[in-house]
């Protein structure tokens, strides 16, 4: 790929963005539909609800930690792609693999995979996306991104839906998610083969930049991202509490998250777009939005918890899009594999931990709950607007 203008590596990065949103949003249909129903298929294979909850929260918590290990082997291994391309096999093949599972153990073992392959090849596809955005708009690029892959997220859920409805069979919806699991990885194939090197994307000279260490600047935006991390409040939390008080009725609890989803989309979108122009307000901005959703959701009626669904889908977006993007402005290209690697890992665990916290406050005290998820959040926003100033 010889040099090119800033308008023509604006628009090839933009394809490689959309090429990547399309296998996000493909294997998004295929994991988000299978762990749309993945508590009721293990139930009916006689799985307990503790079952349940510790390996969904084991699952997670791997998946995040194995990212620390994967975004220093691409960094090592200068392979992005092939890393991504194991990644995203396992990933998604573990999926319809759901319909051979004849015994919970089995089924658990699957979805733990799934959870890997995932852990695997995100901090490779965040280090591509870095080199596809740098004329386009970081902000602008991880937010279509981002806004591609919620489409899968809604997507999946109810053609599951709709497989369940007309078949009543878990078996025959993981068998159906074979096929965007199939066009995922064909479309992750036409990319590699269309940008072989993608760094090439990015001004000249900017991959050669090589730091020994990681800036200081970026360890103080992870932790401003680890106290984000922390005050976010699980979906199934929600839900639950939605029920329990009688806010919403169980059958309106999918559609309040599809709906969610789209509001995530649509959030990234809109701080995307923000975030190239005032980097370090939209995310204390994103911030200070977010530390109102827990306390609205679980403190006020009906009105105030569509509100906070509303903030919590907007954190959520800029979880996934504007806080990438500022992964990438931080650290020199040479080192983003490593640093996405780390920002995804203590990120995790920082909502693991937070979780769990607010896991044991809900049965103390729903206001110390509340205060505890504005408080992190209200923490992060300093911290996030003095790294980025610093870039």
């Amino acid at each position: 790929m010889n040099p090119m203008g800033t308008d023509r590596a604006a628009t090839v990065g933009l394809r490689l963005v959309v090429m990547l949103g399309a296998v996000s949003l493909l294997s998004d249909m295929t994991y988000e539909g299978a762990r749309s129903v993945s508590g009721p298929f293990l139930a009916s294979l006689g799985a307990g609800a503790v079952v349940v909850a510790t390996f969904a929260g084991l699952g997670e918590l791997i998946g995040y930690g194995l990212r620390l290990v994967s975004g220093y082997l691409t960094e090592r291994s200068g392979r992005p792609w092939l890393v991504m391309l194991v990644g995203y096999s396992v990933n998604l093949l573990a999926v319809p693999a759901l319909a051979l599972a004849g015994a919970w153990p089995a089924a658990v073992a699957l979805l733990m995979v799934e959870r890997l392959g995932k852990g695997v090849r995100s901090p490779a596809r965040d280090a591509l996306l870095a080199h596809a955005t740098a004329r386009m708009g970081r902000g602008w690029g991880y937010g279509l991104h981002e806004a591609m892959d919620q489409v899968g997220a809604v997507v999946g859920p109810l053609v599951v839906a709709a497989v369940l409805l007309r078949t009543g069979s878990f078996r025959t919806a993981f068998a159906a998610l074979l096929l965007p699991a199939l066009l995922a990885l064909t479309m992750l194939l036409v990319a590699r083969r269309a940008y072989p090197r993608p760094e090439e994307l990015e001004p000249k000279g900017a991959v050669s930049i090589r730091g020994r260490e990681l800036p200081p600047g970026f360890w103080v935006y992870v932790a401003g991202a680890a106290c984000l991390a922390g005050s976010f409040a699980d979906y199934p939390l929600l839900a639950f509490h939605f029920v329990r008080e009688g806010l919403f009725a169980p059958a309106t609890i999918p559609v309040l998250y599809a709906a969610a989803m789209g509001v995530d989309a649509v959030a990234a979108l809109v701080l995307g777009n923000l975030f190239d122009r005032h980097r370090a307000a939209t995310l204390v901005g994103a911030a200070l939005l977010s530390a109102a959703a827990v306390p609205l959701t679980l403190l006020g009626g009906r009105g105030a918890a569509l509100a906070g669904m509303a903030l919590w889908a907007t954190g959520l977006g800029a979880q996934e899009s504007v806080l990438r993007a500022a992964v990438a402005d931080l650290v020199p290209a040479a080192r983003r594999a490593s640093a996405f690697g780390i920002f995804h890992g203590v990120f995790g665990l920082a909502w693991f931990l937070g979780s769990l916290a607010m896991g044991l406050l809900y049965q103390v005290s729903l206001p110390a709950l509340a205060g505890l998820s504005a408080l992190l959040a209200v923490a992060a926003a300093p911290m996030l607007a003095a790294a980025t100033r610093t870039r």
